[in-house]
């Protein structure tokens, strides 16, 4: 079953458990679905799983974006909200590597293309993200980097 389908799902589930939360955050969701496909080609009712999962990250940013702002602004309820959506949507996320895959990768990277000091941070942290693909968050794998190369 595609995540497009599997969210519609949910969808439904939310709805019969009255769950707003759910069905507010998974109602968002499919309409930014939706505004994928008035671009796609005619025919294609579902958007694929990639760029599925291109959409929930990006709502994820700006939910933690939101979350940030909220606590720099005392909205501590908004806060509490804001952060109950963004546990939904990871829900539908792959799970992140774990630190120590993340170095591995890393410092594969690093030997692979012989990287010696700081200043090559760039071209390292191009090669590792490009190879990690999204399995793991950038700022984790930039920190990491940045630590290696120290």
């Amino acid at each position: 079953m595609s995540l497009h389908s599997q969210i519609k799902e949910s969808l439904k589930d939310a709805m019969r458990a009255k769950d707003e939360t759910k069905l507010l955050t998974l109602r968002g969701l499919i309409s930014a679905f939706g505004n994928e496909l008035l671009t796609a080609p005619e025919g294609v009712t579902e958007v694929s799983d990639e760029s599925a999962l291109t959409i929930i990250k990006r709502q994820v940013k700006q939910h933690k974006d939101a979350i940030e702002q909220f606590k720099t602004g005392g909205r501590d309820d908004l806060v509490n909200a804001e952060t109950a959506e963004l546990t939904i949507l990871e829900e539908y996320l792959p799970e992140l590597m774990s630190e120590d895959q993340i170095k591995a990768v890393i410092e594969k990277k690093k030997t692979e293309l012989g990287i010696t000091n700081k200043a090559e941070m760039g071209k390292l942290m191009g090669a590792v993200v490009k190879e990690l693909k999204g399995q793991a968050d950038g700022a984790v794998v930039k920190k990491l980097a940045e630590e290696l190369l120290a």
